[in-house]
């Protein structure tokens, strides 16, 4: 029984509208005037979807057939379970720029339809305001309940918004005679219909496979090599506003990089929304990746040209690698040449990213795809997070600089084995050369600072099929490749996590930066 796509309640009188609009808006942020209008209408959405928007609606039908009803949709619609009612899935659109409106779903028990109407029904691509209309249809609408959804999941793609955009929805009944004629889930995205101006902003994640040279006897010194990330990701949305607001996930983080772009740029006030964001100090680069989206945003929003090395100045990231700052530029596989190293140069001394302030991001002297056939399992698992801070400023000072032997076998490593495994698809290398990368340089001082457990997932992960296995920056994310048994890594990844718990995340390579959009 399809009923995945509507969310039922139990039965319940009408409920006042606004006063669920008001929990919305503490839940999500301000609604827009049409946004409520949306919500709360208890007449013909097409109708008042033609007004606002000028334009014919069309309907696109996704799925129309008839089905069994189950305890839920006969409870819904006060039937007997098993009767049969028409299940119907449409998209509203814009005749005019074929724009998705409104996604609906709707269940009708057709032993209560007269037979002109229930053919008209089951006719494709045929608005149900308008069919009531045809047929004289006295009714009324009861509204059910509005709520946010947080992620909508394939409609995501129909609407082509970014994953976690919120999107807001609204259940109600249309009762005739007394009885529930249509049980109907509307649903659209937060963004759409609003009555400012806004920016969202969508980041990938990294990995950070090892730093280069921190030995620093050639005159440079950090390097990077690391890969760019599907999932997990950061949403931010920003809209002008007086003063500086700041909403959602890490907001203390985003209000200084908030900050910080608005005073570099000369930009106005801003409301900010981090709708999504992934954990920090786990190796994955998520304090980069949110200050490069709030600033990435406040520039587009104010019209304010400005490249990622502009932003990641103006933030303070990149001063060490610049792998997190290329990722969010430009995506793939990427390799980052460092620094000037010594008196007088870009840098005099060892020191990571948070400590670099002022030092521009490297320049990347390699950014290649990866194959969409190579999957990325990240075990992320609940012990202390990756070193941080003055902790992580610490080893820089106790371990640098690591011996020059081991950066060159390292760089022989990136150079020789894994650049070209990347270009030429080659799974095995690439992995091999990951395996061996953990146990040399300024990688091997990383892991040798770990838990026990980050040695015993990469045992394991390898173990179970994965090509290669590593730690991802200071960690405590391990990460594997492979392009086949992905069931069997994560099991033994969960495995050795089960004391301490923790979670798998399967993702893939994006061949692309951050991704905006206007709204």
């Amino acid at each position: 029984m399809p009923t995945g796509l509507l969310f039922y309640v139990p039965k319940q009188s009408p409920l006042k509208i606004d006063e669920e609009i008001a929990r919305l808006e503490e839940a999500v942020g301000r609604l827009s005037p049409v946004q409520k209008m949306l919500l709360g209408t208890d007449g013909s959405v097409t109708c008042l979807l033609e007004v606002l928007t000028g334009s014919p609606v069309e309907i696109e039908t996704l799925v129309q057939k008839v089905v069994a009803a189950d305890e839920i949709v006969s409870r819904e619609l006060e039937i007997e379970t098993g009767d049969e009612v028409n299940y119907r899935v449409v998209k509203l659109k814009n005749f005019v720029s074929g724009e998705t409106l409104i996604h609906a779903t709707s269940f009708t028990p057709l032993k209560r339809l007269e037979d002109r109407f229930r053919n008209d029904l089951m006719r494709a691509d045929v608005p149900i305001g308008t069919i009531l209309k045809k047929h004289r249809i006295e009714s009324r609408r009861d509204i059910l309940r509005a709520r946010v959804l947080q992620d909508a999941g394939e409609m995501n793609g129909i609407f082509n918004i970014f994953s976690k955009e919120p999107m807001l929805s609204r259940d109600y009944k249309i009762i005739r005679h007394g009885q529930p004629l249509m049980a109907i889930t509307e649903t659209f995205p937060y963004n759409n219909f609003q009555d400012k101006d806004r920016v969202i902003v969508q980041t990938p994640s990294r990995i950070h496979m090892t730093l280069t040279d921190l030995a620093g006897d050639c005159g440079r010194v950090d390097g990077g090599v690391g890969v760019t990330l599907d999932d997990p990701g950061i949403v931010v949305e920003a809209e002008r506003g007086e003063g500086l607001l700041v909403r959602g996930d890490n907001t203390d983080r985003a209000r200084v990089a908030a900050k910080a772009v608005i005073d570099r740029f000369d930009l106005g006030g801003a409301e900010i929304n981090v709708r999504s964001c992934y954990k920090q100090h786990v190796g994955l680069g998520a304090g980069t990746q949110l200050a490069m989206a709030v600033g990435k945003a406040l520039c587009d929003l104010y019209g304010r040209p400005a490249s990622a090395r502009d932003i990641a100045a103006a933030v303070g990231r990149g001063g060490t690698s610049g792998i997190g700052v290329a990722a969010f530029e430009r995506g793939g596989f990427i390799v980052d040449g460092g620094h000037t190293f010594g008196p007088g140069k870009e840098k005099v001394d060892f020191r990571p990213s948070s400590a670099s302030l002022g030092v521009a991001p490297p320049p990347v002297i390699m950014q290649s795809d990866l194959p969409s056939s190579w999957k990325f399992l990240l075990a992320m698992p609940n012990i202390p997070k990756g070193a941080h801070g003055r902790k992580e400023l610490d080893v820089f000072g106790a371990f640098c600089p690591v011996p020059k032997e081991e950066v060159a076998e390292l760089c022989r490593e990136i150079l020789v084995r894994m650049i070209p495994a990347v270009v030429e698809g080659d799974l095995d290398n690439f992995g091999n050369a990951v395996n061996r990368i953990q146990e040399l340089g300024f990688k091997k001082v990383e892991v040798g600072l770990q838990h026990p457990m980050i040695g015993r997932l990469m045992k394991e992960m390898r173990s179970a099929g994965a090509a290669g296995a590593g730690l991802s920056s200071f960690g405590p994310t391990v990460y594997a490749v492979t392009d086949s048994r992905t069931r069997d890594i994560e099991s033994a990844a969960m495995e050795v996590m089960r004391d301490v718990g923790g979670e798998v995340v399967v993702t893939r390579s994006r061949n692309s930066g951050a991704r905006m959009r206007s709204a």
